[in-house]
């Protein structure tokens, strides 16, 4: 039933003394805008999930529809993800994935329990400019894009309403 519900594709890094660390997640949405907050929730019993909290910050890759074998890589457990990767650290030294469309450097505020995951509160501190590229969604357990938009339609109230299409547009 939930393989219905489209989602977005980021990736959650984070760095420590043993190195960079990150996860794909779909299971990430913005929460606030005054504060700036978003959340996402790892699976409680993830090692990398045990290295962001423990180093506190982390940063929201939203991956392009170009990133389907990063999606890969990073969805599964296994070897250095990073290997080949020619990452950035971001303000807080958490790894910004190279060609992300956008990415959200944050602080850990809040961790509540759900069930088997936990649900990550974080404070935006720094945002990355957007590019033009269409995002990487994930529908009925395969990966898909969004279909072009016409310049010449006219826009979905909603679209003015939700839209973040510049970083100063949300802090």
């Amino acid at each position: 039933m939930f393989g219905h519900f489209c989602t977005g594709v980021t990736v959650i890094t984070t760095a420590d003394a043993a190195g960079p660390a990150g996860f794909a997640c779909q299971s990430f949405t913005p929460l606030s805008l005054d504060p700036p907050l978003v959340l996402f929730c790892p699976q409680q019993t993830s090692a990398t999930w045990q290295r962001i909290r423990s180093a506190g910050v982390f940063c929201v890759n939203i991956l392009a529809d170009e990133h389907r074998d990063v999606s890969r890589t990073f969805g599964t457990s296994g070897p250095d993800k990073f290997a080949g990767l020619a990452w950035r650290p971001a303000p807080s030294g958490a790894p910004i994935l190279p060609d992300a469309l956008t990415w959200a450097d944050c602080q850990i505020t809040e961790i509540h329990p759900g069930g088997d995951h936990d649900i990550v509160v974080g404070r935006v501190t720094s945002l990355g400019e957007c590019r033009d590229a269409g995002p990487l969604l994930f529908y009925r357990g395969r990966y898909t894009g969004t279909a072009p938009v016409s310049p010449h339609e006219v826009p979905e109230v909603v679209d003015t309403l939700l839209a973040w299409p510049r970083h100063t547009d949300w802090i």
